[in-house]
């Protein structure tokens, strides 16, 4: 029974990994190589695993992804357990995102927000933070965002489970960056064309 519920999940993972949308990621990937060439800074934020994955992503950028390369200015947000606790105890949970992006950003800056069913209140706060503050929006959801939310792009994983969701995400998040060094690194005078 184990080793067929394993090949179920595996073939569950195979078939919403091949529902990937290479133009939406390629998309995301020029509005992100743009940002860094210009001088932004990419902050990017999620609750619980999709928090895990957002100060994973930030390591790709500041760190390194395949290429050796200069290190790119990206911020997870939910790394401070003393920003999140204070502004937690003192605004609520809904700000712990929202406080650090009125804090840090500015115009030309992004967030990127991960949230499984698109409906996190501290992530979709921060979208509204971002927007005031001049920065622009990218979310990685489930099924999609709630309406009238006022983002730049937008990346569905559409599937039910939240385990094929972040699977997704991180399949999104890899080839993002893989196609960001590729824009900045890999072909000379490839920004000024973004």
């Amino acid at each position: 029974m184990p080793v067929a519920l394993a090949k179920q999940a595996i073939d569950d993972s195979a078939r919403s990994l091949a529902l990937a949308p290479a133009e939406l990621l390629a998309e995301a990937a020029r509005f992100l190589a743009r940002t860094l060439a210009d001088g932004g800074t990419i902050f990017i934020c999620g609750n619980g695993g999709s928090a895990s994955q957002a100060q994973h992503l930030a390591a790709e950028f500041v760190g390194r992804f395949l290429m050796e390369r200069p290190g790119l200015p990206a911020v997870a947000l939910t790394t401070d357990s003393s920003i999140l606790t204070a502004v937690g105890n003192d605004y609520g949970f809904e700000e712990v995102f929202a406080r650090q992006v009125k804090a840090l950003m500015r115009p030309g800056d992004v967030l990127w927000g991960l949230s499984t069913s698109g409906r996190s209140p501290n992530v979709l706060k921060a979208f509204q933070a971002a927007r005031e503050a001049g920065g622009r929006c990218l979310m990685m959801c489930g099924a999609g965002p709630p309406p009238g939310l006022d983002l730049d792009l937008v990346i569905p994983a559409p599937v039910p489970d939240t385990p094929r969701i972040q699977e997704m995400h991180l399949l999104y998040g890899h080839t993002i960056c893989q196609l960001v060094d590729h824009l900045l690194f890999d072909v000379p005078g490839e920004t000024d064309r973004l």
